[in-house]
């Protein structure tokens, strides 16, 4: 019943490339563990989506993924859902801003923050620079661990969602350095935490008019389309080699960086 209603809402080329964005999306966010957003905002740039309706997009996306890789994170015993808890308050409370943030900074702005953090992650994975866990982590209460994962999640929640981009970045070297996470902790409880502040961040987009209900449309079948994309992406990782993951994850970050900066210059 959902389906047909939506289906009334867009032409079938349409949601045939949604689907295809998601799927595309989804592999690379289960073979090489990168967020959607790297592929999605380019991707509807080149659809000529506004950069707000791009990265809004992306955020809805995130509702399905993240839900479908924590589920899978907890069967394999790897998502704390004690430590997940706390950081999704904090993203709940941070992503809410997200509306108000991208109502008040220019796509312009956008364009070249989202640029400035792919470029990172290229140059990070590119040269193998690795956010090493603190193996001295101040010794802290339950009441103050409680308050930084919090605090951690509200941070991310409002920079990494404003630009439509996954938490680890952000997350995992605040919980590395302040409580001592190695990446096998962090990265689970980034991603839990993508489930709480990604519905915070689309109704904060929503509410404050900065998406509509089209975005929202592209936004699910996208989002349909990545969870299986992450099953076929997980699939890749059996018959590949080392090195063609490495090339192929440059490759990625390549082409986003391009296309991002060609939109930027042409406007």
């Amino acid at each position: 019943m959902i389906l047909d209603t939506l289906a009334q809402n867009g032409s079938h080329l349409d949601i045939l490339i949604y689907v295809a964005v998601g799927l595309i999306s989804g592999m690379a966010a289960g073979f090489f563990g990168i967020g959607g957003g790297t592929i999605i905002v380019p991707f509807m740039l080149i659809l000529k989506y506004p950069m707000q309706h791009a990265i809004g997009i992306s955020v809805m996306q995130m509702i399905f993924s993240s839900i479908f890789g924590s589920l899978i994170n907890y069967k394999k015993g790897f998502l704390n859902l004690r430590d997940g808890i706390y950081v999704g308050i904090g993203g709940l409370i941070g992503a809410s801003f997200s509306g108000m943030v991208l109502q008040n900074i220019s796509s312009e702005t956008l364009k070249i923050l989202f640029l400035c953090i792919t470029f990172y992650s290229f140059i990070k994975y590119a040269f193998k620079l690795k956010s090493s866990a603190n193996k001295n982590p101040p010794a802290l209460s339950e009441l103050n661990k409680n308050i930084i994962l919090i605090l951690a999640g509200t941070l991310t929640g409002v920079f990494a969602i404003s630009l439509g981009i996954g938490g680890g970045l952000l997350m995992v070297p605040i919980l590395g350095y302040y409580l001592g996470y190695e990446s096998k902790q962090a990265v689970p409880a980034s991603l839990f935490f993508v489930i709480f502040a990604s519905i915070s961040g689309t109704m904060s987009l929503h509410n404050q008019n900065v998406i509509d209900t089209e975005v929202l449309h592209a936004g699910f079948y996208i989002g349909i389309a990545s969870m299986v994309g992450v099953w076929l992406g997980i699939k890749l990782i059996e018959i590949s080699s080392g090195k063609i993951h490495r090339i192929a994850l440059l490759s990625i970050y390549m082409l986003s960086m391009l296309i991002t900066a060609y939109k930027l210059v042409m406007g």
